[in-house]
């Protein structure tokens, strides 16, 4: 039976490409599932042979790892180039869009405190 190796769901299509890329290169025998129209499925990895599974976990482990690890370089040489994003060069490249968040956020946390305030005053 089949079992559930990587789930694809919110992965960009370079990771995604990766890892099939690095599981065709280790020859494990996989295919893949769509979620469908409705998303009522899952978007996965799938390996045929569950003799396999170890192996396929130990390489998908080690392969995250060093993605982990290459990412966590790129953050750390775009901080040095002072390139990485903070929420004052969000605010200045997208000011609009900064502010409708902020007020997303206060109206909803106003509503969700409403009713409380109210039985205060009570």
């Amino acid at each position: 039976m089949a079992e559930l190796l990587f789930r694809l769901r919110h992965v960009t299509d370079e990771e995604a490409m990766e890892v099939r890329d690095l599981l065709a290169a280790h020859g494990f025998d996989t295919y893949e599932t769509q979620a469908g129209f409705f998303r009522l499925g899952v978007d996965a990895i799938w390996l045929r042979n569950p003799h396999q599974h170890d192996a396929a976990i130990a390489a998908l482990e080690a392969y995250q790892a060093e993605r982990l690890e290459r990412a966590q370089r790129e953050h750390q040489a775009a901080v040095e180039r002072g390139d990485a994003e903070t929420l004052w060069r969000r605010l200045a490249a997208h000011p609009l869009q900064v502010v409708l968040v902020l007020l997303a956020v206060g109206l909803i946390a106003a509503l969700t405190l409403l009713p409380f305030l109210g039985l205060s005053r009570a």
